[in-house]
């Protein structure tokens, strides 16, 4: 760019950084607008019965203090229950309370259960409750914007947004539409568009460009995209906001693309190493230095427009060295990037306050020494930032820092990685963590938090988590757990609630630094030296398996319980896929080739093929309804063919050579087969290979073969399956027959 043009773009720069704000800055919707929000929800919840459920919102019910609801049934009349709520979210939350409680209701990812009592049961005594911490119920992790929600239009968004307010969550990011914004802002500073669709990644992986970690990777994004997701992000901040939530908006983290050094090329900035396994031509951001006048410019300038265009609750995120080293140690450094950050958000928000993640802490710690800690968290005035303490149920970091060293925080259930399936929980862990962390000395937790990073799993461990929000002590799981069974299936059932006492014990009672990061052999790229080590007793499994094979008749009609059978059943197969394989391991070591061959065809011909098949009976294990979403959102041919990608590439390879691979690892019919069984026919063929011309089994020479296998995947055009097709019941039982007896007889176990 020649020197008066970047003298006009930089003077054009400053001056749109320096207008003054539109002097609206929505708040929190009024008593009025949150009371017509919570009853429309009631209505889409509840149809005509909503009319028996009085709802109301009065912000003097909080009285000052935290969120507070009041149940009670006014005498005689047509109104069952009356539920007032100092917020819209308070009002949800005690809706969802009396149905869950008292009408034996149940709402959750996979299912809903609301077939109320006619007439609706009237309440002997009021109601009131409190939440456990005295600020936020919060939800949302960076990544499941692009492990869960990433093709979802407003139709699902509004299902959520629903299921948020019933389960009492008041804070959230709203991160839609974001790069559209970006992009206007890059124009301004005189970036061209080839540089800003180089800078961009496609939509399952806009987390990770978010975050500075990742640049251009199954980009480009299409103008209809950002309309799109501006489209979205208008009705998610509203209906949020009507509820009561408050919004959380990203923020300038320092990253900038190299268009800004073309157009700057004096700026100081510098780049930082590459991130996870990929390179520098799609990793490796520049990040500028906290004393050049640009981070201020730019961080002001995209916040003000973020502002402009969706108003503002006054909390953002960002997040300038997720999984990235920086570039020094020195606290003073450390320091100043973080003051670099706040005050480009108080230049746009004089009343900003920063939500920052907690994982880098904690990811590592080898780094992150107290110095250096206490660095980042005191360069922002006290109170002005809150900390995710990200992965608390497994790996704290508040006990550790003093309690962030004053800052406030929010206590966080990581709970599941890359959305990947699998039965898993730390139920002892979230049960006691949050009162353990207010009773820590000089304690600052202002909330407690649920932070996947892929959802429409483990429903009750996010049940259990959004009930201990509003509860003052640990719950007995043992009571809690047959209650939500019932609730779930809308029936007692002994056979039922004994199959979840078994799993509460065993799956879902992970002890330690428990990592929800599914490592089973099935869907990890096959080796000899693959762990099947389990973390509970298999047999319990098993047994729960049967247990709820039995309540079938009586349960079959419930959907939920259907899932629950095809969840309990995949898990099942899962630790059969373990003990095959090590069959198919010992087998060969031991050069038994007949005993290699029977173990291997009993898994490739029967066993994943059975496994597709039950999955393919249901709606959330579908690899087509994932493909059909992703193709939903593409105004093209062309947009269809990249997000349908997108989508393959991300539970696959992640990345074009595999960089992450199988870490956003499904259970889905059709990667099932097509995936995860082709990969196991070559690796099982080659075992055969190698016995029978007497030559050793060469690892990487089978990564590099069955490395084609998996980029034809992603690139292949094979339609699946959108609906089910199938009996459940009838697959699981199929499978129980042949398998189960020998499950029992050998099944793994881990650690009592």
């Amino acid at each position: 760019m020649a020197a008066p043009l970047r003298v006009a773009a930089m003077a054009a720069v400053l001056a749109a950084a320096r207008a003054p704000l539109p002097p609206e800055l929505r708040g929190p919707a009024g008593d009025a607008r949150q009371e017509a929000a919570v009853r429309a929800l009631a209505r889409r919840l509840l149809g005509s019965r909503a009319a028996a459920v009085a709802l109301s919102v009065d912000a003097a019910l909080a009285a000052g203090g935290p969120d507070a609801y009041r149940l009670r049934s006014p005498p005689g009349g047509a109104v069952a229950v009356a539920v007032t709520g100092s917020s819209g979210v308070a009002a949800a939350a005690g809706l969802y309370r009396y149905l869950r409680d008292f009408c034996g209701c149940h709402l959750s990812w996979s299912a809903a259960q609301l077939r109320l009592p006619d007439p609706l049961p009237r309440l002997q005594s009021e109601i009131r409750a409190r939440p456990t911490a005295p600020r936020y119920r919060y939800y949302q992790n960076v990544c499941a914007h692009s492990y869960s929600y990433a093709w979802w239009g407003w139709e699902r968004w509004e299902r959520e947004i629903d299921w948020m307010a019933l389960s009492g969550i008041n804070a959230a990011p709203a991160f839609a539409g974001q790069e559209a914004l970006w992009q206007r802002v890059y124009r301004t500073l005189g970036l061209n568009q080839s540089e800003i669709d180089a800078h961009f990644t496609g939509p399952a992986f806009l987390a990770w460009n978010r975050m500075g970690n990742l640049h251009g990777w199954a980009g480009p994004l299409p103008r209809a995209w950002h309309l799109q997701q501006l489209y979205l992000q208008y009705r998610i901040v509203e209906r949020m906001r009507s509820l009561g939530m408050t919004t959380v908006l990203p923020a300038f983290a320092g990253h900038v693309p190299p268009g800004v050094l073309r157009v700057f090329p004096r700026i100081n900035a510098t780049r930082l190493g590459n991130w996870s396994h990929f390179d520098c031509t799609l990793s490796c951001a520049y990040l500028l230095s906290p004393e050049e006048p640009m981070f201020q410019v730019i961080g002001t300038l995209f916040l003000k427009e973020l502002i402009k265009e969706f108003g503002t609750d006054h909390v953002y995120s960002a997040d300038t060295f997720n999984e990235m080293s920086p570039l020094s140690s020195d606290p003073a450094y450390l320091a100043g990037i973080t003051n670099a950050v706040f005050r480009a958000m108080t230049g746009a928000d004089p009343e900003a306050q920063w939500l920052m993640q907690g994982w880098l802490f904690q990811h590592q710690p080898a780094f992150w020494q107290p110095p250096q800690v206490q660095a980042v968290l005191r360069a922002v005035p006290l109170g002005r930032m809150i900390v995710l303490d990200l992965f608390a149920e497994s790996k704290p970091v508040y006990e550790w820092t003093e309690s962030f060293y004053g800052q406030p925080f929010i206590w966080c259930m990581l709970h599941n990685f890359g959305g990947n399936h699998g039965l898993f929980g730390a139920v002892e862990a979230i049960n006691h963590g949050p009162f353990a962390a207010r009773r820590f000395p000089n304690s600052t937790m202002v909330g407690t938090g649920l932070v996947p990073e892929g959802i429409e799993q483990n429903d009750m461990v996010y049940e259990l988590m959004n009930e201990l929000g509003w509860s003052h002590e640990p719950l007995n799981l043992p009571v809690w757990v047959s209650r939500y069974a019932q609730r779930r299936y809308g029936a007692p059932s002994a056979a039922a609630s004994a199959a979840w006492q078994l799993l509460l014990r065993s799956v879902y009672n992970c002890t330690g630094a428990c990592v929800n990061h599914n490592r089973s052999p099935l869907v990890r790229r096959p080796s000899l030296h693959m762990d099947t080590q389990l973390w509970y007793n298999a047999s319990d499994v098993y047994e729960a398996w049967r247990l709820l094979l039995s309540a079938g008749t009586a349960l079959g009609s419930s959907p939920a319980f259907r899932y629950d059978l095809a969840d309990v059943t995949r898990q099942a197969v899962q630790q059969l896929v373990g003990d095959y394989y090590q069959r198919i391991r010992d087998s060969f070591q031991r050069r038994a080739l007949p005993e290699l061959l029977a173990a291997g065809g009993v898994l490739l011909y029967d066993l994943l093929p059975e496994l597709d098949a039950l999955l393919g009976s249901q709606r959330l294990f579908l690899l087509g309804r994932m493909l059909q979403s992703a193709r939903a959102v593409a105004t093209s041919e062309r947009e269809a063919e990249q997000y349908e990608r997108n989508a393959r590439n991300q539970v696959t390879l992640w990345g074009p050579s595999g960089n992450i691979l199988d870490y956003a690892n499904k259970q889905l019919a059709g990667l099932v087969l097509d995936y995860y069984g082709v990969r196991w026919s070559l690796f099982v063929s080659l075992l055969v290979e190698s016995l029978n011309t007497g030559s050793p089994f060469h690892q990487e020479q089978f990564n590099q073969a069955v490395f084609q296998v998996e980029r034809g995947f992603v690139y292949n055009e094979k339609r699946y399956p959108a609906t089910p097709v199938g009996d459940t019941l009838e697959i699981a039982r199929k499978i129980f027959l042949k398998y189960y007896p020998s499950a029992k007889q050998g099944g793994r176990d881990g650690p009592p």
